[in-house]
């Protein structure tokens, strides 16, 4: 495989990575609750929340990690094609 293509499958490969990580944590939060839980019968519910919130605090950081790499790629990419361009009327 030579060096475009490689470069291609590797930025599509870390956007899939974090549209997949987006969906995910998405996935979580839809089932978080914004309220107050004032009464302590609702423990079960406030363990709940706080699962799904300690859940989407973890995915977080790895969300970070993909989508700064995912940029850097997208400006690897960027600069190439503009290398290549400049490269041509020399």
């Amino acid at each position: 495989m030579s060096f475009v293509p490689g470069m291609w499958v590797v930025w599509a490969l870390l956007v899939l990575v974090v549209i997949a990580l987006h969906l995910y944590k998405s996935r979580l939060e839809r089932d978080e609750d914004d309220q107050l839980f004032l009464d302590d019968s609702f423990d079960h519910m406030k363990n709940e929340q706080a699962a799904i919130v300690a859940r989407v605090h973890k995915i977080e950081p790895a969300e970070r990690i993909a989508m700064g790499l995912a940029i850097a790629a997208t400006l690897f990419v960027i600069v190439y094609y503009i290398i290549e361009f400049i490269h041509q009327f020399q």
